[in-house]
């Protein structure tokens, strides 16, 4: 591969923001929710990096075969591999398609084709733009890939901040999680924050049902949340993590008096041994980690009766999209009132708009 910006590159990153900036240099993007990465053609050759710079291109030869398809012969482009799945996007599906076996992939590649949405233009034929206005790169960008067609996409832009400010009211409900902001004048700084990202952020009551050592000791590293569902059982929705080193060793002493006789009668039960993932809708609490086979998801049952308020961004299915961050204990609440009814569902809006541009 000869290109005038060779990977591995990590890409620019975004800082986050409460409300939307506005100002007359500013253009905004729908922050799509899927994997970053950077594609590389060099003719036949084509790689695709990743935001930890390891290569994502074995486990997605469909987009493979689109970039040699469709991007300009000698390109370095940025963007986001998806999922869409009906009229939204599909995350979990999007996670499925890590797997280190070739024969799975290449069957999740044709039961579930990924797509890639650009809205960055790094370098074009022998000429890098790393050093070019946004502006600039944005509209060089839209030219070279003017022909393009599903599975790959321009992402929509604008300078109108009323219009932006409507993309993250809609566009949550086709899958989508905010709006980036970018300056005209912004050059591409690898690795840096310098954007401007606006998410969606909401909170919950949810109940504390087990915890996760820290890595680093006998501290706690994550709480295991869980809501009742329609049923009254108790599902697994995610985790709220992000203590300070002081507040995990604080935790310890917290939900020690819940962790007497806890696993008689945990809801849970029947995951305190799990070893393997289990791939239907409602992940186990001890399910290993798809990203680093090695890392131990062990966990220690709680009694469910802890509530604690939690602030969050959006859903993926039943379960939280990312990590919950704590607020408080909700020590006025009951468990069994925890349930997903208090939760907001985004209006559902047709990701094909989206795509379209």
């Amino acid at each position: 591969m000869d290109l005038p910006v060779l990977p591995p590159v990590k890409p620019m990153l975004a800082k986050p923001a409460a409300k939307l900036p506005t100002g007359d240099d500013l253009f905004y993007e729908p922050k799509w929710d899927g994997f970053r990465c950077i594609v590389f053609r060099d003719g036949d050759e084509v790689e695709l990096g990743s935001r930890n710079e390891r290569p994502l291109t074995r486990y997605f030869p469909d987009v493979v075969a689109a970039a040699k398809a469709q991007l300009p012969e000698r390109c370095v482009v940025d963007g986001e591999i998806v999922v869409p799945r009906g009229n939204r996007l599909d995350f979990e599906s999007l996670l499925q398609r890590i797997h280190p076996a070739a024969s799975r992939v290449d069957r999740l590649a044709a039961e579930t084709p990924a797509s890639f949405v650009a809205f960055d233009l790094l370098a074009l034929g022998n000429e890098s733009l790393l050093d070019t206005p946004f502006g600039e790169r944005q509209a060089r960008l839209r030219a070279a890939l003017s022909g393009t067609q599903a599975p790959v996409h321009v992402t929509s832009v604008t300078q109108d901040a009323e219009l932006a400010q409507r993309w993250f009211a809609e566009f949550e409900g086709a899958g989508l999680d905010g709006v980036i902001a970018k300056r005209a004048d912004l050059r591409y700084a690898p690795d840096q924050r310098l954007m401007t990202k606006v998410k969606h952020v909401r909170t919950a009551d949810c109940v504390v049902a087990g915890f996760r050592w820290h890595k680093s000791g006998p501290v706690v590293g994550s709480l295991l949340l869980g809501l009742y569902d329609g049923a009254g059982t108790l599902q697994h929705i995610g985790v709220a993590a992000s203590f300070t080193m002081k507040r995990r060793a604080e935790l310890v002493a917290e939900l020690a008096p819940f962790r007497a006789d806890a696993l008689g009668d945990h809801p849970w039960q029947d995951w305190a041994n799990a070893q393997v993932e289990n791939e239907t809708e409602h992940r186990m609490p001890g399910a290993t980690s798809r990203w680093n086979a090695g890392k131990d998801l062990s966990w220690v049952p709680l009694r469910p009766e802890l509530v604690v308020e939690i602030k969050y961004d959006q859903l993926e299915g039943s379960r939280l999209r990312h990590t919950g961050h704590f607020l408080r204990w909700r020590p006025d609440r009951e468990a069994r009132s925890c349930t997903y009814d208090q939760l907001e569902v985004p209006v559902r809006y047709d990701l094909a708009e989206v795509l379209g541009g």
